[in-house]
């Protein structure tokens, strides 16, 4: 059995790449994708501790996180196609829409 101490390790490095993805990217599809490998990173830390209590309820918690995970990304791509088609880049420095 592999240690769980492997699985969170394993866990803190794909959210630190996720939040440099975030933090160093302008590309917004960049973006979009970080933030679901830390929301994946997050998963894989809550399955570590479930499995370690022998708790359902976690595996329960990962399946809305997951369907919240799907809602976010169908949305997000449907903003950024809107605003490629309106600015026809997707570039986060370039376009400030959210200030009208």
């Amino acid at each position: 059995m592999i240690p769980i101490g492997h699985f969170l390790i394993l866990s803190a490095m794909l959210f630190a790449v996720g939040a440099a993805g975030v933090i160093i990217s302008r590309n917004l599809l960049i973006m979009l994708m970080s933030i679901e490998l830390m929301l994946n990173a997050a998963n894989l830390a809550i399955i570590a501790f479930s499995r370690m209590n022998n708790i359902v309820d976690g595996h329960v918690f990962v399946f809305i996180v997951f369907a919240v995970a799907a809602a976010e990304a169908a949305v997000g791509l449907a903003i950024i196609i809107m605003i490629f088609r309106n600015r026809e880049s997707i570039n986060a420095d370039n376009f400030s829409l959210l200030k009208r």
